[in-house]
Protein backbone atom coordinates (compact mmCIF):
# COMPACT_ATOMS: atom_id res chain seq x y z
CA UNK A 1 0.00 0.00 0.00
CA UNK A 2 1.55 3.04 -1.21
CA UNK A 3 2.10 5.81 1.56
CA UNK A 4 0.72 9.03 0.99
CA UNK A 5 1.99 12.59 1.57
CA UNK A 6 -0.44 15.65 1.61
CA UNK A 7 1.97 18.78 1.68
CA UNK A 8 0.22 22.10 1.55
CA UNK A 9 3.19 23.81 1.46
CA UNK A 10 3.98 22.47 -1.79
CA UNK A 11 1.98 25.77 -2.31
CA UNK A 12 4.58 27.54 -1.14
CA UNK A 13 6.64 26.64 -3.66
CA UNK A 14 4.56 27.81 -7.00
CA UNK A 15 4.13 31.05 -4.79
CA UNK A 16 7.39 31.41 -4.94
CA UNK A 17 7.42 31.51 -9.00
CA UNK A 18 8.92 35.15 -9.90
CA UNK A 19 9.61 36.33 -13.44
CA UNK A 20 12.93 37.05 -13.26
CA UNK A 21 12.83 39.24 -16.48
CA UNK A 22 10.21 41.47 -14.73
CA UNK A 23 12.74 41.98 -11.58
CA UNK A 24 15.22 42.93 -13.37
CA UNK A 25 12.63 45.59 -15.30
CA UNK A 26 12.49 47.06 -11.65
CA UNK A 27 16.03 46.71 -10.99
CA UNK A 28 14.79 44.11 -7.92
CA UNK A 29 17.00 41.19 -9.15
CA UNK A 30 19.93 42.26 -6.70
CA UNK A 31 17.93 42.69 -3.95
CA UNK A 32 16.00 39.52 -3.71
CA UNK A 33 19.06 37.46 -4.15
CA UNK A 34 20.20 39.60 -1.28
CA UNK A 35 17.06 38.79 0.86
CA UNK A 36 16.65 35.07 -0.25
CA UNK A 37 21.17 34.44 0.09
CA UNK A 38 23.23 33.23 -2.15
CA UNK A 39 24.74 29.95 -1.36
CA UNK A 40 27.30 29.75 -4.47
CA UNK A 41 28.13 31.97 -6.70
CA UNK A 42 26.62 31.44 -10.03
CA UNK A 43 29.67 30.41 -12.32
CA UNK A 44 31.09 27.45 -9.20
CA UNK A 45 31.63 24.77 -10.22
CA UNK A 46 32.84 21.09 -9.64
CA UNK A 47 35.35 18.75 -11.40
CA UNK A 48 36.21 14.92 -11.90
CA UNK A 49 37.79 12.61 -14.50
CA UNK A 50 36.73 9.00 -15.35
CA UNK A 51 39.48 8.21 -17.35
CA UNK A 52 39.19 9.72 -20.60
CA UNK A 53 36.32 11.16 -19.48
CA UNK A 54 35.46 14.50 -17.82
CA UNK A 55 32.42 15.52 -15.44
CA UNK A 56 31.66 18.96 -14.32
CA UNK A 57 29.05 20.21 -12.44
CA UNK A 58 28.12 23.38 -13.05
CA UNK A 59 25.83 25.46 -10.16
CA UNK A 60 22.56 26.73 -11.36
CA UNK A 61 21.85 28.62 -8.26
CA UNK A 62 19.94 27.35 -5.14
CA UNK A 63 16.23 27.20 -4.11
CA UNK A 64 15.42 28.83 -1.06
CA UNK A 65 11.99 27.29 0.39
CA UNK A 66 10.12 26.56 3.80
CA UNK A 67 11.40 24.05 6.47
CA UNK A 68 8.14 22.28 6.93
CA UNK A 69 7.91 21.72 3.23
CA UNK A 70 10.86 18.62 3.65
CA UNK A 71 10.39 18.33 7.21
CA UNK A 72 7.05 19.26 8.34
CA UNK A 73 5.77 15.58 7.84
CA UNK A 74 8.82 13.87 9.82
CA UNK A 75 8.83 12.31 13.36
CA UNK A 76 10.05 15.75 14.73
CA UNK A 77 11.50 14.14 18.02
CA UNK A 78 13.71 12.27 15.56
CA UNK A 79 14.43 14.60 13.40
CA UNK A 80 15.91 17.02 15.24
CA UNK A 81 19.27 15.04 16.43
CA UNK A 82 19.97 14.87 12.94
CA UNK A 83 19.41 18.27 11.91
CA UNK A 84 21.36 19.52 14.62
CA UNK A 85 24.48 17.33 13.67
CA UNK A 86 24.41 18.52 10.26
CA UNK A 87 23.94 22.23 11.49
CA UNK A 88 20.61 22.74 9.33
CA UNK A 89 17.99 25.42 10.07
CA UNK A 90 14.48 23.83 10.76
CA UNK A 91 12.93 26.95 9.43
CA UNK A 92 14.82 26.98 5.67
CA UNK A 93 16.86 24.76 3.07
CA UNK A 94 18.78 26.38 0.62
CA UNK A 95 19.62 23.40 -1.42
CA UNK A 96 21.92 23.66 -4.29
CA UNK A 97 21.42 22.74 -7.86
CA UNK A 98 24.04 21.22 -9.79
CA UNK A 99 23.75 20.44 -13.52
CA UNK A 100 25.89 17.72 -14.39
CA UNK A 101 28.03 18.19 -17.57
CA UNK A 102 29.96 14.95 -19.42
CA UNK A 103 32.62 15.43 -21.59
CA UNK A 104 33.38 12.63 -23.74
CA UNK A 105 35.51 12.78 -26.86
CA UNK A 106 33.11 14.82 -29.46
CA UNK A 107 30.02 14.56 -26.63
CA UNK A 108 29.53 17.76 -24.52
CA UNK A 109 26.25 16.38 -22.25
CA UNK A 110 24.07 18.19 -20.23
CA UNK A 111 22.03 16.36 -17.43
CA UNK A 112 19.33 18.63 -16.42
CA UNK A 113 19.37 22.71 -17.87
CA UNK A 114 18.26 23.89 -14.40
CA UNK A 115 15.59 26.68 -13.93
CA UNK A 116 15.90 28.99 -16.31
CA UNK A 117 14.76 32.63 -15.17
CA UNK A 118 11.25 32.50 -14.13
CA UNK A 119 11.33 29.91 -11.17
CA UNK A 120 13.12 31.93 -8.99
CA UNK A 121 16.04 34.79 -8.76
CA UNK A 122 18.14 33.05 -6.76
CA UNK A 123 18.51 30.30 -9.59
CA UNK A 124 18.58 29.81 -13.44
CA UNK A 125 22.14 30.36 -13.44
CA UNK A 126 23.40 28.13 -16.24
CA UNK A 127 24.67 30.18 -18.55
CA UNK A 128 27.14 31.59 -16.44
CA UNK A 129 28.70 28.80 -15.38
CA UNK A 130 28.24 27.50 -18.89
CA UNK A 131 30.26 30.37 -20.03
CA UNK A 132 32.97 29.72 -17.43
CA UNK A 133 33.96 25.94 -19.02
CA UNK A 134 34.41 27.85 -22.31
CA UNK A 135 31.29 25.81 -24.52
CA UNK A 136 28.44 27.64 -25.65
CA UNK A 137 25.17 26.66 -25.54
CA UNK A 138 25.75 25.90 -29.75
CA UNK A 139 28.49 23.39 -28.31
CA UNK A 140 26.12 21.12 -26.30
CA UNK A 141 25.49 17.70 -28.13
CA UNK A 142 23.28 15.81 -25.72
CA UNK A 143 20.46 16.97 -23.09
CA UNK A 144 19.29 14.40 -20.67
CA UNK A 145 16.47 14.69 -18.66
CA UNK A 146 16.83 13.00 -15.06
CA UNK A 147 12.76 14.60 -14.42
CA UNK A 148 10.39 17.16 -15.69
CA UNK A 149 10.07 18.99 -12.28
CA UNK A 150 10.89 23.18 -13.19
CA UNK A 151 14.55 23.22 -11.57
CA UNK A 152 15.38 20.74 -13.84
CA UNK A 153 13.68 21.20 -17.13
CA UNK A 154 12.06 24.95 -17.14
CA UNK A 155 15.70 26.16 -18.28
CA UNK A 156 15.16 24.53 -21.72
CA UNK A 157 13.90 27.63 -23.77
CA UNK A 158 15.70 30.89 -24.36
CA UNK A 159 13.99 34.34 -23.82
CA UNK A 160 12.27 33.90 -27.24
CA UNK A 161 10.77 30.26 -26.53
CA UNK A 162 13.11 28.65 -29.01
CA UNK A 163 15.36 25.74 -27.46
CA UNK A 164 18.22 27.04 -25.75
CA UNK A 165 20.41 24.19 -26.62
CA UNK A 166 19.62 24.02 -30.91
CA UNK A 167 22.32 21.46 -31.69
CA UNK A 168 21.42 18.91 -29.31
CA UNK A 169 19.87 16.16 -29.14
CA UNK A 170 17.52 15.70 -26.07
CA UNK A 171 16.49 12.35 -24.32
CA UNK A 172 14.58 11.41 -21.63
CA UNK A 173 12.94 8.50 -20.41
CA UNK A 174 9.71 7.51 -22.23
CA UNK A 175 7.65 6.89 -18.79
CA UNK A 176 8.91 10.57 -17.45
CA UNK A 177 7.40 11.46 -21.26
CA UNK A 178 4.28 9.99 -21.51
CA UNK A 179 3.25 11.26 -17.68
CA UNK A 180 4.00 14.87 -18.49
CA UNK A 181 2.32 15.24 -21.84
CA UNK A 182 -1.03 13.50 -21.00
CA UNK A 183 -3.33 16.13 -20.63
CA UNK A 184 -5.29 14.45 -17.39
CA UNK A 185 -1.83 15.23 -15.42
CA UNK A 186 -2.77 18.69 -15.06
CA UNK A 187 -6.43 17.62 -13.36
CA UNK A 188 -4.63 14.69 -11.43
CA UNK A 189 -1.85 15.52 -9.96
CA UNK A 190 -3.30 18.42 -7.06
CA UNK A 191 -3.47 21.90 -7.42
CA UNK A 192 -0.08 22.84 -5.61
CA UNK A 193 1.89 21.19 -8.63
CA UNK A 194 -0.37 21.98 -11.31
CA UNK A 195 2.11 24.69 -12.29
CA UNK A 196 4.73 22.03 -12.93
CA UNK A 197 2.44 19.86 -14.96
CA UNK A 198 1.63 23.09 -17.44
CA UNK A 199 5.10 24.22 -17.30
CA UNK A 200 6.33 20.72 -18.57
CA UNK A 201 4.17 20.63 -21.02
CA UNK A 202 4.39 23.69 -22.88
CA UNK A 203 8.60 22.89 -22.44
CA UNK A 204 8.50 19.17 -23.94
CA UNK A 205 6.15 20.21 -26.59
CA UNK A 206 8.61 22.73 -27.97
CA UNK A 207 11.63 19.85 -28.44
CA UNK A 208 8.81 17.35 -29.72
CA UNK A 209 10.80 16.98 -33.20
CA UNK A 210 14.39 16.80 -31.03
CA UNK A 211 13.83 13.88 -28.77
CA UNK A 212 14.51 10.64 -28.07
CA UNK A 213 13.07 8.01 -25.27
CA UNK A 214 14.78 5.16 -23.82
CA UNK A 215 14.13 2.77 -20.89
CA UNK A 216 15.50 1.25 -17.50
CA UNK A 217 18.95 -0.47 -18.07
CA UNK A 218 19.26 0.47 -21.82
CA UNK A 219 22.20 2.28 -22.89
CA UNK A 220 21.18 5.96 -24.06
CA UNK A 221 25.00 6.69 -25.39
CA UNK A 222 28.27 4.85 -25.25
CA UNK A 223 29.05 4.41 -20.99
CA UNK A 224 25.97 5.71 -19.79
CA UNK A 225 23.10 3.72 -18.92
CA UNK A 226 19.79 4.33 -17.49
CA UNK A 227 19.01 3.23 -14.25
CA UNK A 228 15.02 3.77 -13.46
CA UNK A 229 14.61 5.69 -9.33
CA UNK A 230 11.27 6.25 -10.09
CA UNK A 231 8.83 8.10 -6.99
CA UNK A 232 10.41 11.17 -6.95
CA UNK A 233 7.99 12.06 -10.41
CA UNK A 234 6.88 8.40 -12.25
CA UNK A 235 9.71 7.98 -14.37
CA UNK A 236 12.51 9.67 -12.71
CA UNK A 237 15.49 8.32 -14.20
CA UNK A 238 19.31 7.98 -12.88
CA UNK A 239 22.49 7.21 -14.63
CA UNK A 240 25.24 5.11 -14.55
CA UNK A 241 28.66 6.88 -16.40
CA UNK A 242 31.11 3.91 -16.39
CA UNK A 243 34.47 4.02 -18.40
CA UNK A 244 36.19 0.54 -17.36
CA UNK A 245 36.43 -0.37 -13.84
CA UNK A 246 35.72 3.24 -13.24
CA UNK A 247 32.01 4.40 -12.35
CA UNK A 248 29.81 7.41 -11.46
CA UNK A 249 25.35 7.83 -10.74
CA UNK A 250 24.08 10.82 -11.84
CA UNK A 251 21.19 10.71 -8.94
CA UNK A 252 18.79 13.85 -10.36
CA UNK A 253 16.66 13.82 -7.11
CA UNK A 254 16.36 10.36 -5.77
CA UNK A 255 17.99 11.18 -3.32
CA UNK A 256 17.49 14.73 -2.51
CA UNK A 257 19.32 16.46 0.41
CA UNK A 258 23.24 15.06 2.53
CA UNK A 259 21.68 14.56 5.66
CA UNK A 260 17.79 13.09 6.13
CA UNK A 261 18.04 10.98 2.92
CA UNK A 262 21.11 9.29 4.03
CA UNK A 263 21.21 9.11 7.84
CA UNK A 264 17.23 7.83 7.34
CA UNK A 265 16.30 6.64 3.52
CA UNK A 266 13.73 4.76 4.50
CA UNK A 267 11.90 7.78 5.49
CA UNK A 268 9.64 8.81 3.35
CA UNK A 269 9.83 12.65 1.35
CA UNK A 270 6.99 15.04 0.83
CA UNK A 271 8.82 16.11 -2.23
CA UNK A 272 8.36 12.75 -4.22
CA UNK A 273 4.94 12.28 -5.99
CA UNK A 274 4.92 8.76 -4.68
CA UNK A 275 6.55 8.49 -1.47
CA UNK A 276 7.23 5.38 -0.94
CA UNK A 277 8.43 4.30 -4.72
CA UNK A 278 10.86 7.18 -3.60
CA UNK A 279 11.92 5.82 -0.59
CA UNK A 280 12.65 1.98 -2.32
CA UNK A 281 14.51 4.08 -5.11
CA UNK A 282 16.90 5.96 -2.67
CA UNK A 283 17.33 2.52 -0.67
CA UNK A 284 18.72 0.83 -3.79
CA UNK A 285 20.67 3.43 -5.51
CA UNK A 286 22.22 4.07 -1.85
CA UNK A 287 22.67 0.43 -1.58
CA UNK A 288 24.49 0.10 -5.02
CA UNK A 289 26.76 2.64 -5.04
CA UNK A 290 28.08 2.38 -1.42
CA UNK A 291 28.56 -1.64 -2.49
CA UNK A 292 30.20 -0.67 -5.87
CA UNK A 293 31.90 2.40 -4.51
CA UNK A 294 30.61 4.74 -7.23
CA UNK A 295 30.97 8.27 -6.98
CA UNK A 296 27.78 10.24 -7.21
CA UNK A 297 26.49 13.20 -8.62
CA UNK A 298 23.75 14.91 -6.68
CA UNK A 299 21.53 17.84 -8.26
CA UNK A 300 20.88 19.03 -4.37
CA UNK A 301 23.45 17.65 -2.38
CA UNK A 302 26.30 19.91 -1.37
CA UNK A 303 29.68 21.16 -2.49
CA UNK A 304 28.72 20.98 -6.24
CA UNK A 305 27.02 17.66 -5.31
CA UNK A 306 29.87 15.31 -6.12
CA UNK A 307 31.10 12.46 -3.50
CA UNK A 308 30.63 9.30 -2.11
CA UNK A 309 28.14 7.18 -0.21
CA UNK A 310 29.76 5.44 3.09
CA UNK A 311 27.73 3.53 5.19
CA UNK A 312 27.58 4.34 8.54
CA UNK A 313 26.14 1.65 10.81
CA UNK A 314 22.92 0.68 9.82
CA UNK A 315 22.22 3.74 7.27
CA UNK A 316 24.83 6.11 5.03
CA UNK A 317 26.82 8.61 4.79
CA UNK A 318 27.71 11.40 2.41
CA UNK A 319 30.98 12.63 1.84
CA UNK A 320 31.76 15.23 -0.25
CA UNK A 321 34.73 15.41 -2.74
CA UNK A 322 34.40 18.99 -3.11
CA UNK A 323 37.84 20.58 -4.79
Amino acid sequence: MRKTVNSPLLGSLDSALINRRDLLKQGGILAAGLALGTATPSWAKTSFSLGTIKVDTLSDGHLTLPGDMAFGHLPQDELAPILELYSQDRKRVTPECNVTLVRDGDRNILFDVGSGPNFMPTAGKILDALDETGLSTEDITHVVFTHAHPDHLWGLLDDFDDPLFPNAEHLIGKTEWDYWMDPTTVDKIGASRQSFAVGAKNRLTAIEDAISFFKDGEEILPGIAAHASFGHTPGHMSFEIRNGSNAAMVIGDAIGNHHVAFERPDWVSASDQDPQMGADSRLRLLDKIATENMQLIGFHLPGGGIGRCERKNNTYQFISEAS
